[in-house]
């Protein structure tokens, strides 16, 4: 290498470690992905339920329904995937598909066990079948992403046909 390669060399490598330090020096004050897991686990049932309830009344009128979708960058989710997304960031990794999130946790036959952050299963087309799921958020309601309509709503548990629909629940916090 001549002199004037070597320089333009130093040079480049001065740049990049103080770009480096810089990077180190002002990623202190932001958690890191560990950090935060860190944070997340150490919140108690209900205090992540709370959480995950106050995440998906912040994405009412935001998220779009489309069946058979996970597109978190674009807001876009069928029911399970939304449920999906939401315990996620509490740390919590579901399946896609509300029958296989039925499977998981401690499983709940009767309305009444139904604590707040707990997930509800519905059959809503083929009888008998689980084909939908929700977040209990307590005093008989849940949120849940319904439809291409509708979106992310509020229902209460003792209105309509949910009750009738109701297959269980599971308790994943």
């Amino acid at each position: 290498m001549n002199h004037t390669h070597t320089s333009k060399w130093k040079k480049v490598m001065v740049g990049v470690s103080l770009t480096v330090a810089m990077l180190g020096v002002s990623s202190m004050t932001v958690a890191t992905p560990v950090q935060a897991a860190v944070t997340t686990s150490n919140k108690t049932a209900s205090q992540k339920a709370d959480a995950i309830i106050k995440d998906a009344q912040s994405l009412m009128g935001k998220v779009k329904y489309v069946f058979g979708k996970n597109d978190p960058a674009k807001l876009t989710f069928d029911c399970s995937s939304f449920t999906k997304f939401l315990f996620a960031k509490q740390g919590v990794d579901l399946k896609w598909g509300s029958s296989a999130q039925s499977k998981q946790g401690t499983s709940i036959k009767q309305i009444s066990q139904l604590k707040k952050g707990d997930l509800v299963y519905f059959s809503v087309s083929t009888p008998g079948q689980v084909n939908h799921v929700g977040v209990y958020m307590g005093d008989g309601k849940f949120i849940h992403n319904l439809s291409p309509k509708d979106g992310v709503v509020i229902s209460d548990l003792s209105k309509g046909n949910w009750t009738k629909r109701f297959i269980s629940g599971s308790r994943v916090l």
